[in-house]
């Protein structure tokens, strides 16, 4: 943040402004305590007026930013603003570099603890907190890194409070009364919500609290009913945890992979979906929103989803694309990755909110939001920040968590008492018959002794003698003699005459176990461009479930875009 172009009003003196930038300095800087940056802030609107409110907000900003990275240790082999394939290895702190934010929720990390690698988790400049899947391995899994500048005071795993340790922990966990405690266990087994709690202070020097939800929401197979209630279950349980931290004062940002499309503008093709509308997932969003726009009186929930609060009208705001049918080159997707503000949050505090599509390295892209207000970070990071977990922390585990008590056998222990009773003279005496039973050594003499160094010396007979009458060729016998250009010329002539053959037999043997085999048969052209298919294979459960099929090669996109896959598909026969 530049100061130094400031023009100073008519009343004030350089020496003053001179002090407000030096000022502005710390602000940016984080030195100046809340009280400094109430007053300070209220000294400046007296100061330069209304016309200074964007430098005030512009000196400290709290950027935030989600991304689903499908995969944590994927990403850091290949993300950039580019292709996957031009990219080169990255370090998970240059990614949260790129992504430039205080704050980085990620989502389907896909490792558990027991794989988890300090290079991940230990980022200079950073603190990280990690919630894993307890279930299944390579599966799930969110994890939020923040600045030291955003330190929170508190985080926790999971949104039923199971998981809480009582030390560090958010709270707030409203009524759930209606849910089982195995229900809960199984909501929260799957690593799927981590929050963090901030303090926050606006530019009127008040300090508040905002709580991060962290969610990767759970996805329904339409081949898997029992999905759709777990997920439903879930948003539930999400709805009424941050239902109460907003009771109790506090702000609160959900944000992440939610797994639904809310509108038919967040869908490419909804217009297709059979009952779009009616879907279940969106109707909770539905009673958790507030209708689009900021407009007083649209309030019918008490979140607001910030990109369409910004970009109400924007098409093609999509922030997922299926790998397999390539839909990202022609941006063929869904939004399903949000940031979502309790309305007063957003109302007076976010600048911005704003997708980024060129960033590569997973199937989704990250979405984030920028909020006017300063990070207060805490003076020690939570219980939960990954720095304090056994293996990262640097400490040496004792021998003793490695051993187990075992009850003694009660023969071992009759045996154990009767010798430590023994007198000295009996101990003796027991030495002394154990030595007598030994084997005693074999004699020299005798076959199964050692044997002599020597004897793996001795001449052997079955070596051939060498003859006395053998003598060494003579110069002339190994010279080569001379042959005639003629005799080379029928040499060459006859070696390229018999590589020939071989080449010609070698033929006749790959036209012969290609007619017996068949070989692979070309591709079919496709109908709508003429071009080579793509072999694709059933996996959905059903009677074609392993059959091949051949489709167009080209990637997925709207129907009415010639550049997208047409329509083709043909069955392979069977081999």
């Amino acid at each position: 943040m530049k100061t130094e172009g400031l023009e100073s009003p008519p009343h004030v003196c350089p020496t003053l402004l001179r002090h407000a930038q030096e000022r502005l300095r710390k602000c940016a800087r984080g030195k100046l305590g809340l009280a400094d940056k109430g007053i300070f802030g209220f000294w400046l609107s007296l100061t330069w007026g209304a016309g200074l409110k964007a430098l005030q907000l512009a000196v400290s900003m709290l950027r935030v930013v989600s991304w689903n990275i499908n995969g944590i240790r994927s990403p850091v082999q290949g993300v950039g603003y580019e292709e996957p394939s031009n990219c080169t290895a990255m370090t998970m702190g240059r990614i949260l570099d790129k992504l430039d934010a205080d704050i980085v929720c990620l989502q389907e990390t896909k490792v558990t603890r027991d794989v988890l690698t300090e290079p991940l988790a230990i980022i200079e400049g950073c603190n990280s907190y990690f919630s894993f899947s307890r279930n299944r391995s390579g599966y799930s899994g969110v994890a939020t890194f923040c600045k030291e500048s955003a330190t929170p005071v508190a985080a926790e795993e999971g949104l039923s409070g199971l998981l809480a340790t009582q030390n560090g922990d958010v709270g707030c966990y409203g009524n759930v009364d209606d849910f089982t405690q195995e229900e809960l266990r199984a909501l929260d087994s799957e690593g799927r919500a981590l929050l963090t709690q901030h303090k926050i202070c606006t530019w009127e020097g008040k300090e508040k609290t905002l709580t991060l939800i962290n969610v990767y929401c759970p996805h329904a197979d339409p081949g898997k009913p029992e999905r759709l209630a777990f997920k439903m279950r879930f948003y539930r349980l999400l709805q009424i945890r941050a239902e109460a931290l907003l009771a109790a004062g506090s702000h609160v940002i959900i944000l992440g992979d939610l797994n639904t499309a809310h509108r038919p503008i967040d869908h490419w093709d909804a217009v297709n979906l059979e009952r779009f509308e009616e879907d279940p997932g969106r109707k909770w969003m539905d009673h958790l929103l507030s209708n689009l726009g900021c407009q007083a009186g649209s309030h019918t929930g008490p979140f607001i989803d910030s990109y369409r609060c910004f970009h109400p009208k924007q098409k093609g705001a999509f922030t997922c694309w299926s790998t397999v049918s390539g839909a990202r080159h022609l941006n063929y997707g869904s939004r399903l990755d949000y940031v979502l503000g309790d309305r007063t949050l957003v109302m007076d505090t976010f600048q911005a909110s704003f997708l980024l599509p060129e960033v590569m390295g997973s199937d989704h892209c990250p979405v984030g939001a920028v909020l006017s207000v300063s990070s207060v970070p805490a003076k020690q990071c939570p219980p939960l920040c990954t720095r304090f977990l056994p293996e990262f922390a640097g400490t040496q585990l004792k021998i003793l968590r490695f051993l187990v008590r075992l009850e003694q056998d009660p023969v071992f222990r009759q045996s154990a008492l009767q010798l430590s009773n023994q007198t000295p003279v009996q101990m003796r005496q027991n030495k002394a018959r154990v030595r007598s039973t030994r084997s005693r050594p074999s004699q020299p003499g005798s076959s199964r002794g050692q044997k002599n160094l020597m004897s793996y010396f001795q001449p052997s007979s079955s070596r051939p003698q060498a003859s006395p009458n053998l003598g060494l060729p003579s110069l002339g016998n190994l010279m080569t003699p001379k042959t005639s250009e003629e005799d080379v010329m029928a040499n060459v002539v006859e070696g390229r005459a018999k590589a020939s053959e071989a080449k010609d037999e070698k033929e006749v043997r790959t036209s012969f176990w290609k007619s017996l085999l068949g070989g692979p048969l070309p591709m079919p052209l496709c109908g709508g461009h003429r071009e080579p298919c793509v072999m694709r294979t059933v996996k959905k459960p059903g009677p074609n479930l392993g059959r091949h099929f051949y489709m167009c090669a080209r990637p997925q996109g709207p129907p009415t875009d010639p550049s997208s896959r047409c329509s083709f598909f043909l069955w392979s026969r069977p081999s």
